[in-house]
């Protein structure tokens, strides 16, 4: 997945030392260096700005010499501070000796991580570490210095963390660890959690993040892909992996290994194989490492090559015995696409004669393999050795209400329900209309009867599906109290239709709302 550069590294805090983590993290607290501490000092506007890694209006924010303050230019902006400033709130010897400060000038410290507080889902307060300059996604440049630099939460961070289905389980995997967000969400519902990397550097940059939020250990093992779990399976498997398509070889004159794109690529970010194969291959494999009805979720970059159909390129990744919930979110052509990620290098910024070679240079090798557009998505596997997989691929670029993990599992639940349920088993059964699910008429004004009618989710992926006049008094009055069949028969009544008509046409309809989440089947 990439070679990882050891030059022009500040070493990193002491792993082993847990009580200076310790004391830190009491220290931090203390000051409410928080995420909720940190808004209501930067105010929202500045706090912003900071998560786009924009840091002028959260230095005018800290000109005081509070100890929240310190700390914000501390950890956050990386400023040295005057040590008597920094002995108001942390100890400062502990964190001399334990790595997390170093002087600085006269009199000064300052710091050799970056510290973000990070709020958990049930209002913890936890801590990412990551390297200077890299706290959010967008490195800002760094990237194009040393491609082995460690980054820390950022937006497919936190999506993949929405995304991810939190039922308890006995073991889970983090694979491409980085910063350690997924494993530190992991900890709050796996017994037992491993992360993998194949980058020393973040497995160390892990157990701070994790030691630093009171969270428990991890098992941190270095290697690509599953390579260094050996044959173990998991109960969920979690990935945001390095996985932007990028060229092959060298750029330009830039020798291999040079560390600045060395064979092209950053480690943080890109796969080390030729187009999409590491997303593939990193699905393909999670199937045999999963146990029965374990979950594998990932996000991925896929790509779209003339002549053939995206959903069937992912469809064909899905291994044998899982069930597949693939979401394209997003698609770029090839031009956005670089510019994008040249951009994230901080390629803009040096030579333009160079960052033309690289731009032509990766249009180059997307023309040669037929690639017309990039796509990106969520990947959700379920292992289901014992029924005919479900695999649902679509595209859903709309907003959607996170977190998700909620409705992700509630998806397969539904597979699972209309699997074991034929039309006629599905007319014996009885649902309730989700919540917050409206129904919109879409016609003329002043027509008597609307041209459609639609219901639309509030909640969740927050679908719209037209359906016909039956299909809408169906829905509106399913309560869980009537079977599906008696509320047809009771439609085509007041219709005046055969209600064996009815009742033979309208279980697609029906199945169509179960499996979108309209409608929840409950026990008659």
């Amino acid at each position: 997945m990439g070679r990882v550069s050891t030059s022009r590294r500040t070493p990193l805090p002491s792993s082993d030392r847990t009580d200076v983590a310790a004391r830190l993290r009491e220290a931090l607290l203390a000051c409410d260096f928080t995420a909720d501490g940190l808004l209501e000092l930067l105010g929202a506007p500045a706090y912003a700005a900071l998560a786009r890694s924009e840091t002028v209006p959260a230095l005018r924010a800290t000109r005081g010499d509070s100890p929240l303050e310190t700390l914000v230019r501390l950890f956050l902006l990386q400023q040295p501070v005057p040590r008597e400033s920094a002995a108001k709130s942390l100890p400062v010897a502990d964190c001399l000796a334990g790595g997390w400060l170093v002087p600085a000038g006269e009199g000064e410290v300052a710091a050799v991580v970056d510290v973000r507080p990070y709020g958990g889902p049930a209002g913890e307060d936890w801590f990412i570490v990551s390297d200077l300059g890299c706290a959010v996604g967008g490195a800002g440049g760094i990237g194009s210095a040393d491609e082995g630099v460690v980054l820390g939460v950022g937006g497919a961070s936190t999506t993949l963390a929405q995304l991810t289905v939190r039922t308890p389980v006995d073991s889970a995997l983090d694979l491409g660890t980085g910063s350690g967000v997924q494993a530190l969400h992991a900890t709050r519902h796996a017994t037992r959690v491993s992360a993998t990397d194949v980058n020393p550097r973040a497995l160390e940059i892990t157990r701070l993040t994790l030691a630093l939020s009171g969270a428990a250990e991890a098992d941190l093992l270095r290697g690509s892909l599953f390579d260094p779990v050996g044959e173990r399976t998991f109960d969920l498997v979690v990935s945001n992996p390095p996985f932007v398509i990028s060229p092959a070889g060298p750029f330009g004159d830039e020798p291999a290994g040079s560390g600045e794109q060395g064979a092209g690529r950053l480690v943080y970010r890109d796969g080390g194989m030729n187009g999409d194969d590491l997303c593939r291959t990193l699905v393909q494999q999670a199937g045999e490492r999963l146990n029965e009805r374990g979950y594998a979720q990932f996000l991925a970059n896929w790509q779209h090559i003339e002549g053939e159909e995206w959903t069937e390129r992912v469809r064909s990744w899905v291994p044998r015995g899982c069930d597949a919930w693939i979401v394209q979110r997003e698609v770029q052509d090839i031009t956005q696409y670089v510019e994008l990620w040249l951009r994230d290098a901080g390629a803009h910024r040096g030579d333009p004669a160079r960052y033309a070679a690289r731009y032509d240079a990766w249009l180059q090798e997307f023309e040669a393999s037929g690639t017309k557009a990039i796509g990106f998505g969520w990947i959700t596997l379920r292992r289901n050795a014992t029924a005919e997989p479900s695999i649902t691929v679509e595209e859903w670029p709309h907003p959607v209400e996170q977190p998700l993990g909620d409705t992700v599992h509630a998806h397969f639940m539904r597979q699972d329900y209309l699997r074991a349920h034929d039309d006629a088993a599905l007319l014996e059964g009885h649902f309730r209309l989700a919540a917050e699910v409206v129904q919109e008429q879409i016609g003329l004004p002043g027509a008597e009867d609307p041209e459609h009618v639609v219901l639309r989710q509030h909640r969740g992926m927050r679908r719209a599906t037209q359906v016909d006049t039956v299909g809408a008094g169906f829905a509106g009055v399913c309560d869980g109290s009537l079977s599906a069949g008696r509320i047809l028969d009771a439609i085509a009544q007041l219709l005046g239709e055969d209600p064996v008509l009815l009742r033979d046409r309208t279980p697609a309809q029906i199945r169509l709302l179960v499996e979108q989440g309209f409608l929840e089947p409950v026990a008659g």
